[in-house]
């Protein structure tokens, strides 16, 4: 069989490309890893061809063509590695100059292959999906150039309302992301709050059989034989749950939370989505560095997780329902009741609550004026049961609309959905007791340091600026005969958007239950007014605070504290006596015992190891090129000249991996 020029050429220029192309793949992948540096495989493609490029151009100008095969080989090859790594490092210079970050991080873990390629594929379509919604929004810029703090999306263009139709395009995860940034003054302007406030999650109801699937399979059994009576008609249904009634066969009436069938991977897909366009938005943007734009949704990740076990939730109740020192059963009229949690018939995804005859607090007027209940006197038992959450035990209700506070029959007051609960360590705790303090005594010195003790602040953030704003703040709002209103809180938020003060998920969770809750007291009772209530709360407890008994307590606290201390010190002081007695007492001084400070010192001496050993290398390079005669490998190359094309190729790979590094560490 004969085969014709024109049937050889096709075939012989597509193997030609193909090795180009795998050439230049693995030259790229190469070079990157002499480099230390990881790329995108889009990156790798583009380098790759620019350096094959620009490498074959200078191989050609060498003019070696009276090498032999090897030598030729060896001549293009390192022309193109020396190339790639070039404009590699190039790159690198200008995606670090414009904040763009190249490390990517990796999944740990050997997850099983099939199920792993499905999930893969799955979160790579929903990735997909995403970015294209971003781009069809115009937000895509926001992930590619860099923006400084003060260019951030704050007023015009609409952004905002792009930012909630995307999201709301999105759905899943990322319309409860915005939900909750909805509620983050403190972290976004004005515009973006009252924008995303609108936020809608549509959701359908899930099927019945699913439901009863769920439940036969985490009960053991039939919801009918499982409970005495069970309505299979929904409640209520959310994104992540649905509400039922049930009878216990106790003939106890409870609320059985049910979570959505295969809720759980979806949201697993969307939130490592989400986390990864948190990391490229803070690489590329200073002002999302600025306000911990990947702290944000990291937090928001470990919550809507812990939302999704229903476990969890039940030891919320539990411990929020002992910290208020009362059983359900127990609570006085207008005290605030806490649901009991059946735990032989609650799982991980599903609760079992006891059920309270009463509605929430904006179809309680019937109930009050039927009981006649003092409206104030049921805002200030709601107000101070927080107060207590926050600000002494810690543990508090993160989410207090008012479909979450019902005014039962009994004239009682009962909290619903602790789902999303905070938690204060005592430090968090006592810095917030200063800012209540702060702002009773009128105090901008005391506001200020307990504000910047939680914040995490910024390293340029002005404390004197700050002090004398929140002085001329408390000057406007809290002066003699003024009653504070909701404008104070708009206004302190915007002061801290202003000042960069971006503070902790827990503490701006805190601050995130306050506006909300200071909505359902307004839904509770339209003249209750939070500030001048909490600040009377607070002077009660500092005076009980300040009591001869709780002194007596704290004192006798400190001295347990110390009292190992004071063991110590008279065998401590017999020591430094002898030693003065016998000229042996000495002080030892270590330097660099800060880990940073051995991090930074390792890394400035390898790298001028480095950096020496890449200049050693082409010095000699150069000297061996300039020798004359040695040992001959063909006709018209010596060793002499081989040892000098490696030591200046090592030179320049060692270099270019400093240079490397110093442009990450500057990048930050």
């Amino acid at each position: 069989m004969n085969i014709g020029f024109g049937d050889i050429t096709p075939f012989s220029s597509l193997l030609a490309f193909i090795g180009t192309l795998t050439g230049t793949i693995l030259l790229g992948s190469l070079a990157s890893r002499m480099l230390g540096i990881r790329q995108s495989w889009g990156r790798t493609l583009l380098v790759g061809f620019l350096g094959f490029a620009a490498g074959a151009t200078f191989s050609l100008t060498l003019q070696a063509e009276n090498l032999p095969l090897y030598g030729r080989v060896f001549v293009f090859t390192s022309s193109i590695t020396v190339s790639i790594m070039l404009i590699s490092v190039a790159f690198e210079l200008v995606g670090r100059s414009a904040g763009v970050g190249i490390i990517r991080p990796r999944p740990a873990g050997v997850p099983h292959p099939l199920r792993a390629t499905r999930r893969q594929i799955a979160r790579w379509a929903r990735y997909l999906q995403i970015t294209s919604i971003l781009a069809r929004y115009g937000l895509s810029p926001y992930f590619r150039v860099r923006r400084t703090p003060s260019a951030a999306p704050r007023t015009g263009g609409g952004i905002w309302a792009r930012v909630r139709g995307a999201l709301e395009e999105a759905g899943g995860a990322f319309v409860k992301f915005g939900q909750v940034l909805s509620t983050r003054p403190d972290v976004l302007p004005p515009d973006a709050i009252a924008e995303l406030s609108g936020l809608q999650d549509h959701v359908t109801t899930a099927r019945p059989q699913d439901i009863e699937a769920l439940l036969s399979a985490e009960l053991g059994d039939a919801p009918t034989k499982v409970f005495a009576a069970f309505d299979a008609q929904p409640l209520a249904a959310a994104s992540i749950a649905q509400v039922y009634s049930a009878r216990l066969h106790s003939g106890e009436q409870a609320i059985v939370k049910v979570q959505r069938p295969g809720i759980r991977e979806p949201m697993e897909c969307d939130l490592d989505i989400m986390l990864r366009l948190a990391r490229t938005l803070e690489a590329s943007a200073g002002w999302a560095r600025s306000f911990g734009v990947v702290d944000l949704a990291q937090g928001f990740a470990e919550a809507l997780r812990e939302e999704i076990d229903f476990r969890i939730e039940a030891r919320n109740l539990a411990t929020v329902g002992e910290a208020l020192d009362s059983p359900s059963a127990h609570k006085k009229r207008g005290e605030v009741r806490i649901p009991r949690v059946f735990p032989q018939l609650s799982t991980s995804r599903v609760l079992v609550i006891e059920r309270f005859d009463g509605v929430s607090v904006r179809e309680a007027d019937p109930i009050i004026e039927a009981l006649a209940l003092d409206r104030l006197a049921l805002a200030r038992a709601l107000l101070r049961c927080f107060l207590r959450q926050i600000l002494r035990d810690g543990t508090f209700h993160a989410d207090p609309h008012p479909g979450n506070v019902w005014v039962l029959r009994d004239g009682s007051l009962a909290l619903l959905d602790f789902g999303s609960v905070g938690r204060l360590d005592p430090l968090q705790r006592a810095s917030l007791q200063r800012m209540l303090i702060g702002l009773d005594r009128r105090d901008a010195t005391m506001l200020s340091e307990a504000l910047l003790d939680i914040a995490l602040k910024r390293a340029d953030v002005d404390a004197d600026r700050l002090e004398r704003s929140l002085a001329q703040l408390m000057a406007q709002r809290l002066g003699p005969g003024m009653s504070p209103g909701p404008e104070l809180f708009a206004e302190l938020f915007a002061l801290f958007f202003e000042f960069g003060l971006a503070f902790p998920p827990v503490v701006g969770g805190v601050f995130r239950a306050l506006v909300t809750l200071q909505g359902t007291l307004g839904v509770l009772a339209p003249d209750f007014h939070l500030i001048d209530e909490a600040r009377a709360l607070g002077t009660e407890w500092v005076k009980d605070a300040l009591s001869p008994t709780s002194l007596r307590k704290a004192a006798t606290d400190e001295l347990l504290n110390l009292m190992p201390l004071l063991q110590r010190l008279p065998r401590r002081l017999d020591r430094i006596t002898t030693a003065l007695e016998h000229g042996t007492l000495s002080a030892n001084m270590r330097l660099f015992a800060d880990e940073r400070d051995r991090l930074f010192l390792s890394r400035l001496v390898s790298r001028a190891v480095l950096a020496f050993l890449g200049a050693s290398l082409g010095f000699m390079g150069a000297l061996f090129l300039g020798m004359q005669g040695g040992p001959a490998l063909a006709d018209t190359i010596s060793v002499y000249q081989v040892f000098g094309y490696a030591g200046l190729f090592l030179s320049a790979t060692l270099i270019l991996r400093v240079i490397v590094a110093i442009v990450r560490e500057k990048a930050g």
